[in-house]
C-alpha cells in the first residue's frame, strides 16, 4: 500500500486503514504492537459456553441411543422420555462446569417462562446436533420465545410496551444490516434517490452502504456533537420533520463515542415520530447491554422502529456470528407495503408467490427471511441451529442473573481500562452518566488544549495532515487507533477500543500518546522561538 499520499489514505474505510496502520506498526519486529483499533473483546462469558458443551454431550448420548449396535452412527433424539433422561444425565455429573447451569436453565424455562421442559430439551438437543434444517426458518420456536424475553429485559425493561414483537435470528449485526437494506429496497420502501438520515457519528458501513450502486440513496447527517456530550440536539432532530426523509438509522449507544441517548433525547424523538408517523427508524443497539437500565428506541417508538441486536460484544462471541432483528407485530413498514401502488403490489405478489398463497399477508420480517435467501431458497433459510442454541443459552444466562453480576464485571473491566488510559495521559478522565465505555473517542483538539494550551492545539491541528498522527503513533510506538472521521465525527480524533487489550496496555497507549504530544510541543516551542 502507498503511504506517501495521506489524502488518498483518508478516503479509505477506517477498517481498511487499520491494515495500513498495522503494516506500519509491524515494521519493527522487536516491538510489541498494541492494536486498540478493533472492537473484538478479549473477554467472554464462560458459564453459558460450559452449558453449551454439556448440553452437547447429552445431545450426543441421545443421538447414539438410536444406533447402539453400529459405530460412528447416531440418529435423531427421541422426544419421549427425554426429560427423565436429562435428569439422569445431570445427576450423573455433579459439580461438572456447565451442568448446574443447564439444570437451572431447564428449571427456569419451566417455572418462570411456563414452557414445556421436554420440548425445550428436545429442541436444544436437535439444535446442537445440527441434524435438521432450522424450523421454523425465521427462528426456532422456543428459542424465539426465550431470546425474546432477553431482548425485552435488556432493550425495553420496565418501559410500558403494548403488544408483541417478532424476531429473525441472523448472522450477527452485519448480516442484519445487509438483509434490511436489501429488503427495504426490494419492497419499494427505499428506492434510488430517496433520502435517509444517519445519526452521526455512526458505525462506518451505515455511511458506506447507502451510497453503493445497489441503493443510490441520499444521506442526511443528523449530528450528535461532542460539545453536546454526543447527544442529538433538537435542531438536528428537527431535520427529521422533513417528509422527504424516509428513514433514520442510528447506533445507540453510539459508535465510537459509546454514549447512550439521554432520556430527554428519547422523549424528543418520540415527539418527532408523532409528527412523522410514516418515519422508519433502525436502531442498532449492540452496546445497549453495557448500560444500566437501557431503554431502546424500539421501546419508545415500537410501531416505527426496527431493532438490531448482536450478542457478539457483550458475550465475547464475535466468531459465533449471532444477532437478531426485531419488529413490532404492528409496524409502519407493513403498512407502507400494504399501501403501495397496485402495480408494485402485483410485482411483489409474483416475487413471493412461490413461498405463500397469500403474498400480500406476508409480514416484512418474513420477507426479510425470504430475501436473505433470494426467495427461492427460503426453505433453507435461518441461522445454523447450533448458533441458535448458544444464543438461547446466552439469553437464559442473563435472564437468570438476577444480581446482574456478569454485567457489573463487564462494566468494571472497561472502566478500569479507561482509567488506566487517562492516568497515563496525565488528564482527568471525563465522566458522563450516559457513557458505556466500550469505545472512547480521543478528540485531539481538546486533549492538546488540556496538555499545552489552546494556541498549541490550534498550531498542531493546522500542521497535521489527515491521519498523520495515527500513522506517526503506529510507526513510533506500535499503537493502532482508528480515525474518528471514518465514523462521521467532525474533528480530528481517534477511536480507541477499550475491549480488546489488557489494562496495562491502555496505560502504555496513554504514555505513547503523551510522548507524541510532547514531541509536537517541543517542535511548537522551537518554531515559536525561531
Amino acid at each position: 500500500m502507498d503511504f506517501s499520499n495521506p489524502e488518498k489514505l483518508a478516503l479509505l474505510s477506517p477498517f481498511e486503514l487499520k491494515d495500513a496502520l498495522i503494516e506500519v506498526a509491524s515494521r519493527q519486529s522487536d516491538r510489541l504492537m498494541l492494536n486498540a483499533g478493533r472492537g473484538n473483546p478479549n473477554f467472554l462469558a464462560t458459564t453459558p459456553r460450559h452449558g453449551f458443551f454439556q448440553f452437547g454431550l447429552f445431545a450426543m448420548s441421545e443421538a447414539e441411543r438410536s444406533y447402539m449396535y453400529m459405530e460412528d452412527i447416531g440418529g435423531f433424539p427421541q422426544r419421549d422420555g427425554i426429560e427423565a433422561r436429562f435428569e439422569i444425565f445431570a445427576k450423573a455429573h455433579p459439580g461438572v462446569p456447565g451442568v448446574d447451569f443447564i439444570e437451572a436453565a431447564v428449571s427456569y424455562v419451566r417455572d418462570q417462562l411456563g414452557l414445556s421442559v421436554g420440548d425445550f430439551i428436545y429442541e436444544m438437543c436437535e439444535a446442537i446436533l445440527g441434524c435438521n434444517y432450522p424450523v421454523p426458518d425465521r427462528m426456532l420456536r422456543l428459542s424465539e420465545k426465550i431470546v425474546g424475553q432477553y431482548i425485552h429485559q435488556e432493550m425495553i425493561g420496565t418501559h410500558p410496551f403494548v403488544g408483541n414483537f417478532d424476531m429473525y435470528a441472523v448472522e450477527g449485526g452485519t448480516a442484519a444490516m445487509t438483509y434490511i437494506f436489501n429488503s427495504l429496497r426490494e419492497n419499494h420502501i427505499l428506492e434510488a434517490g430517496d433520502t435517509i438520515a444517519l445519526g452521526m457519528p455512526i458505525f462506518t458501513p451505515y455511511i458506506e452502504i447507502p451510497l453503493l450502486n445497489d441503493y443510490q440513496l441520499v444521506e442526511l447527517m443528523i449530528d450528535a456533537p461532542a460539545e453536546n456530550n454526543w447527544q442529538f440536539t433538537k435542531k438536528e432532530l428537527d431535520k427529521l420533520l422533513d417528509p422527504k426523509v424516509k428513514a433514520f438509522f442510528l447506533v445507540n449507544p453510539s459508535n465510537p463515542p459509546s454514549v447512550k441517548m439521554s432520556d430527554e433525547v428519547l422523549a424528543y424523538l418520540a415527539d418527532v415520530v408523532k409528527q412523522r408517523p410514516d418515519l422508519i427508524i433502525l436502531t442498532d443497539d449492540v452496546y445497549g447491554t453495557f448500560a444500566d437500565n437501557f431503554v431502546s428506541l424500539f421501546a419508545i417508538c415500537p410501531h416505527n422502529t426496527i431493532l438490531v441486536y448482536s450478542f457478539s460484544k457483550y458475550f465475547g462471541a464475535t466468531g459465533w456470528r449471532m444477532g437478531v432483528v426485531a419488529t413490532h407485530e404492528n409496524n409502519v413498514i407493513d403498512e407502507k407495503i400494504a399501501n403501495l401502488p397496485e402495480e408494485k403490489r402485483l410485482q411483489l405478489d409474483k416475487r413471493y408467490s412461490s413461498i405463500t398463497t397469500d403474498p400480500r399477508g406476508l409480514k416484512f420480517i418474513d420477507r426479510l427471511v425470504a430475501d436473505s435467501r433470494t426467495v427461492a431458497l427460503n426453505h433453507t433459510a435461518g441461522v445454523s441451529t447450533p448458533v441458535q442454541a448458544q444464543m438461547t443459552l446466552f439469553s437464559l444466562f442473563s435472564l437468570m442473573d438476577e444480581a446482574e453480576d456478569y454485567k457489573k464485571s463487564m462494566k468494571r473491566i472497561v472502566l478500569r481500562r479507561k482509567e488506566a488510559l487517562y492516568r497515563e495521559l496525565g488528564l482527568p478522565m471525563p465522566h458522563d452518566p450516559n457513557s458505556v465505555r466500550y469505545y472512547h473517542l480521543l478528540d485531539l483538539g481538546p486533549i492538546a488544549t488540556q496538555m499545552y494550551g489552546a494556541e498549541f492545539a490550534t498550531w498542531m491541528l493546522k500542521l497535521l495532515k489527515p491521519n498523520e498522527a495515527l500513522f506517526r503513533l503506529a510507526e513510533e510506538t506500535g499503537v493502532i487507533l482508528l480515525p474518528g472521521r471514518g465514523f462521521g465525527t467532525q474533528h480530528q480524533s481517534a477511536r480507541v477500543s477499550l475491549a480488546n487489550l489488557n489494562e496495562y496496555d491502555y496505560a502504555n497507549i496513554g504514555r505513547s500518546i503523551r510522548k507524541m504530544a510532547a514531541e509536537f510541543y517541543a517542535q511548537f516551542l522551537a518554531e515559536k522561538k525561531a
